[in-house]
């Protein structure tokens, strides 16, 4: 028997969102619908104003609806970069608030946790984000709890880290709704290969090794998070490889053959790499970032960052917001 009412999702789009997001929720549901032979899901394109929302991929999507009109939805998603902004912030986050008190479930994918957590409808939860931007969320959002989960669904707040965990939520609305037949026939439909649960952890990848985090020993991992917890306030390799409970040259050698790098150098480049995040996709100033990251002089964390990446944090903040603007191809969205 068809149910008396589908849900209905909105996809709330900011210019220069990850379009693979957008795609991996419509699509299971659209099969879905095909499946049962009735809707039981409907979606609707949402912007701030009527405009054509231009996507990553340059692709322009035309809204069914502006925000301030979004209405009889049960689901609202935001789907954007994070540097996003609502540009009419008072009005946009007021209604964001209003759909909250009306018992809309609000959720973010990808980026669009930033301007979803800038409404403050994130203070004091947990929310997933992606492991990209998650040294810049947490330095916009001290009170926002992040996690490296790749989904969070808490209290009418649904938060998810990229485009293959999108897929994923949509296959668990499936099964609740429709039940466990018909997500694993979505499922099948496009190859999906597993249905992770919530609570598994992002693929991170290990730089320069072409594997993840995941696929390293428990002790070179548990040297990585202590690694991952102080990076404003560095440890000494030697107090990590006591930590871990190996000798000092035990774990150099071990941390090499699985990472291909030295300890050393492997902690210095993931600072390197936090400090990029929030060169990309704050406002900071380069001072906050290099301390921040464990540099007493801003100057040293410049000069290494060049040799790191080839371009002054200052030119590549400056290149990357000109591509934002227009001035040339976009650089790649997380997805």
């Amino acid at each position: 028997m068809a149910p008396e009412k589908p849900l209905s999702l909105g996809f709330l789009m900011f210019p220069g969102f990850p379009m693979a997001c957008l795609t991996s929720a419509i699509e299971p549901l659209r099969a879905a619908n095909e499946i049962v032979g009735h809707r039981a899901f409907v979606w609707r394109l949402v912007a701030e104003t009527a405009e054509t929302v231009r996507c990553s991929a340059e692709l322009g999507f035309e809204p069914d609806m502006v925000l301030q009109d979004a209405e009889r939805i049960d689901h609202l998603y935001l789907l954007s970069p994070p540097t996003a902004e609502f540009a009419d912030a008072r009005k946009g986050h007021a209604r964001l608030r209003w759909l909250e008190r009306s018992g809309v479930t609000l959720g973010a994918f990808s980026g669009g946790i930033f301007p979803l957590a800038r409404s403050g409808l994130m203070n004091d939860r947990t929310c997933s984000v992606h492991w990209c931007y998650e040294a810049a969320f947490r330095a916009e959002f001290p009170e926002v709890v992040a996690s490296q989960s790749v989904i969070i669904r808490e209290r009418r707040r649904t938060t998810v880290s990229g485009a293959g965990a999108v897929f994923d939520l949509m296959l668990k609305l499936i099964e609740e709704r429709l039940g466990r037949e018909c997500m694993t026939e979505v499922a099948c439909w496009f190859q999906h290969p597993f249905v992770r649960d919530a609570d598994v952890s992002q693929k991170v990848p290990v730089a320069r090794i072409g594997a993840t985090e995941d696929s390293l020993t428990s002790r070179i991992r548990e040297a990585i998070r202590l690694f991952e917890s102080h990076i404003e306030d560095p440890l000494r390799i030697p107090d990590i490889a006591a930590a871990v409970g190996l000798s000092g040259r035990h774990f150099d050698r071990q941390f090499k053959l699985e990472t291909g790098q030295s300890p050393l150098r492997y902690y210095h480049r993931l600072r390197l790499a936090k400090a990029r995040q929030r060169v990309l996709y704050t406002n900071d100033p380069i001072s906050a970032i290099a301390a921040s990251v464990g540099y007493m002089s801003p100057s040293r964390m410049i000069r290494h960052y060049q040799e790191a990446f080839g371009v002054s944090p200052k030119a590549e903040r400056a290149l990357t917001q000109a591509l934002r603007n227009g001035l040339g191809p976009r650089p790649d969205a997380a997805e």
